[in-house]
């Protein structure tokens, strides 16, 4: 059995910033075998549109809307490149029963782990403190040596 690192956001974001830790563990194992779920995309999108809405309407920052833009536009094309997994029916029925045993971390990062347990994986984060409050799921910190 394969198995596949579901890198969580803040991961995702130290590769994208090409931190050399991270990216060195990254090199160690076989890209293919790494993964990103549907919500670190939506977290990711979100991040740029927010930014996007803010200079919006303010000619005085131009330049930080068109940042924002090329960020987003990067964004898109740089995930285009990773395996994305969904939060499908079985990721779902594990978030369904995560949320029955109240499990008290965030809606979005109990997502991620529900599509980690679901498939499987092993997350890739630093959010240790929280994602340790869900049974059976096993992580890993890069930014770790």
């Amino acid at each position: 059995m394969t198995v596949v690192w579901v890198l969580d956001t803040d991961h995702l974001s130290l590769f994208q910033r090409e931190d050399p830790i991270v990216t060195q563990r990254l090199n160690q194992i076989n890209f293919v075998n790494t993964a990103i779920t549907v919500v670190t995309l939506e977290e990711q999108m979100k991040g740029w549109l927010n930014v996007i809405n803010k200079y919006n309407d303010q000619p005085s920052q131009s330049e930080k809307l068109i940042l924002a833009y090329k960020g987003l536009r990067d964004g898109v094309e740089y995930l285009n490149k990773l395996k994305l997994l969904d939060f499908d029916q079985s990721a779902y029925n594990v978030y369904q029963e995560l949320v029955h045993q109240r499990i008290r971390i965030g809606t979005r990062d109990l997502r991620i782990a529900a599509i980690t347990l679901s498939i499987n994986g092993i997350l890739v984060t630093r959010n240790t403190k929280d994602f340790a409050k869900v049974p059976n799921l096993l992580m890993e910190d890069w930014t770790i040596p």
